[in-house]
């Protein structure tokens, strides 16, 4: 009615720009925003490649040091979805501001620790407040801004949140070659307070509402806690500990269970649930949250076996292996604008199905992995996956949360972010169950090969033999070289078997692209019809 009444008196037709425009203040708070939700995801693998040094300069054993990412993991996915309900209650501003405080104050307390425990607890404490800031800034981007914006905010929260884990190895090799490993979390000091500032003075996206407080659902907190938790736990430690065979594992599991039913029966009948679960039935946002999950194991998969091939069959430092997988963080960069420009004009379901074509033919060359791969045989690959996963992941987020209704988007979001984490976790747990299950076959086939009838090996260990005359007992060092030599390659025809399945299960993702229904273009209107 306004616009045809305008019309009809002859006003100049800016109302429709001036209703598109962003207002400088609200963008310059939300760039902030995104760069706290950058620090907070780049936190997850920035200790990743420096693990070693952290175990050395704590003196702790290598079960121990691996509880300083999974720590930070399990306290992430119990606060991400806790976070729709909290910014409910305190508001985009207080909550965002609480999250970036103590954020910092818990890196500070990091970088200063003396031993292994405090380091795991304040990493703890660190994924916990940080993990507010993720689906916050989501949540912002799709009620902050009208839909004729989706398609230049979009590529920048999706580039942040590939990004970031992608990388985190690289930054954390630079930093502690550099400085040391105590600055990986030093450098979040001076940002994180003037992140903690800048909110403060520029968001006014929303109002709390301080009254919901009064209906915190504690019970469904401890439920989701012991469910999301233990479910972490299981999945982190499972391919290190031979699975339900460890008694440890196999108890967390029934925790896991049981609070998983707990939990859902809790959300289903609380008058205030801690998680709002009415999101799914949203068709787009269920098979976008699928998608999601299913790309964070791409996503956090290859963030773990790309520096786990270079460090174990290539020997190579941490700097090193973060300069080798700049590569990914360049091609995802330089990809984010075209996407942007690019989901004015093509189908969404077209780009989604495109990306995933273009990463699961950057795993498919790794299938024919050698112990010889080096940066220009990871190159291509590693640019594929870089574009490939920002044509899927940017669109993927827009088609889940950018037809939800404003009251739905805050919990939604913290949902759909956690299914990328959890999605991550699986991942890993599968790879690293692959790895060790194909080495330890082709181990046994290797070993079947390697015999006093196949010519090549009897040559090979009379090379050694030679080589080692003089040295001690020849014979039994060439065996242990060959032995070795057997096991390198087992490993390595792991690797291309993990490859393989990934490069399967993202072709067979493609094909469901076809079970979304067409979304809206995300420039049109600012009404998104």
């Amino acid at each position: 009615m306004s616009s045809a009444s305008s019309t009809m008196s002859g006003a100049p037709p800016a109302a429709p720009v001036d209703a598109d425009r962003i207002p400088p203040k609200r963008l310059i708070a939300f760039l902030i925003m995104v760069f706290g939700m950058f620090m907070s995801i780049l936190d997850i693998q920035i200790v990743s490649a420096s693990l070693a040094d952290i175990q050395a300069g704590l003196s702790a054993s290598s079960n121990e040091v691996s509880w300083v990412q999974t720590a930070y993991l399990i306290a992430e996915v119990i606060a991400i979805p806790l976070s729709g309900f909290l910014s409910r209650a305190l508001g985009t501003r207080l909550l965002f501001a609480i999250s970036a405080a103590g954020f910092t104050f818990a890196s500070l307390m990091c970088g200063f620790t003396s031993s292994i425990e405090q380091m795991i607890l304040w990493r703890a404490v660190q994924g916990f407040l940080g993990a507010g800031m993720i689906p916050t800034v989501f949540a912002s981007a799709y009620t902050v801004f009208p839909r004729s914006k989706f398609h230049i905010v979009a590529p920048i929260i999706g580039l942040v949140a590939t990004l970031a884990p992608t990388i985190g190895p690289t930054v954390g090799g630079y930093i502690t070659d550099a400085l040391s490993w105590h600055w990986l979390f030093f450098i979040n000091v001076v940002p994180g307070i003037g992140i903690t500032l800048g909110v403060l003075a520029l968001v006014d996206f929303d109002e709390p509402h301080f009254e919901l407080l009064d209906h915190f659902d504690w019970w469904g907190l401890g439920f989701m806690a012991g469910f999301l938790g233990s479910l972490e736990y299981v999945l982190e430690e499972g391919p290190r500990n031979d699975w339900f065979e460890d008694e440890a594992i196999a108890i967390f599991a029934v925790i896991c269970a049981l609070s998983a039913i707990a939990f859902f029966w809790r959300v289903l009948t609380a008058k205030e649930p801690i998680v709002d679960l009415r999101a799914f039935t949203n068709r787009n946002f269920a098979l976008g949250s699928t998608f999601s999950f299913c790309i964070g194991i791409g996503l956090y998969g290859l963030t773990y076996i790309y520096p786990l091939y270079l460090a174990q069959v290539r020997g190579y430092s941490a700097l090193m292996i973060g300069e080798t997988m700049f590569v990914s963080g360049i091609a995802m960069f330089l990809m984010a604008p075209v996407v942007g420009r690019l989901m004015t004009k093509v189908d969404l379901r077209i780009l989604i199905a495109t990306g995933l074509v273009l990463f699961a033919s950057g795993t498919w060359m790794m299938t024919w992995i050698t112990r010889d791969f080096d940066f220009y045989e990871l190159l291509y690959p590693q640019i594929l996956r870089g574009m490939g996963m920002m044509l899927a992941m940017v669109p993927i987020n827009n088609i889940a949360l950018g037809t939800l209704t404003p009251e739905m988007l805050k919990n939604a979001s913290g949902l759909f972010n956690l299914t990328r984490n959890l999605g991550g976790a699986l991942g890993l747990a599968l790879i690293n169950t692959v790895l060790d299950h194909r080495t330890d076959f082709h181990i046994s086939r290797l070993h079947d090969k390697v015999t006093w009838g196949n010519a090549k090996a009897v040559e090979t260990l009379n090379m050694f033999t030679q080589k080692f005359q003089g040295m001690g007992d020849a014979s039994r060092m060439a065996l242990k070289q060959l032995s070795q030599i057997t096991h390198r390659q087992a490993v390595v025809m792991g690797f291309g078997d993990a490859f393989f399945l990934l490069s399967c299960f993202y072709i067979g993702l493609s094909v469901m692209v076809l079970l979304l229904s067409k979304p809206n273009n995300p420039a049109a209107g600012g009404g998104g019809h």
